[in-house]
């Protein structure tokens, strides 16, 4: 659930920090945020 609620941030901070984005930058910043909640399942699961 941490992960999720960090990803739901990342997705508010962007989506309110950078209105005027393109949808491709929006779909760029999906992907990583995605292989970053990856990442962090790797690091905060054990």
């Amino acid at each position: 659930m941490k992960i999720y609620i960090i990803w739901l941030i990342g997705v508010i901070i962007w989506n309110f920090g950078f209105p005027k984005a393109t949808p491709l930058e929006d779909v760029l910043v999906a992907v990583i945020l995605s292989f970053f909640s990856i990442v962090l399942k790797k690091y905060l699961i054990k």
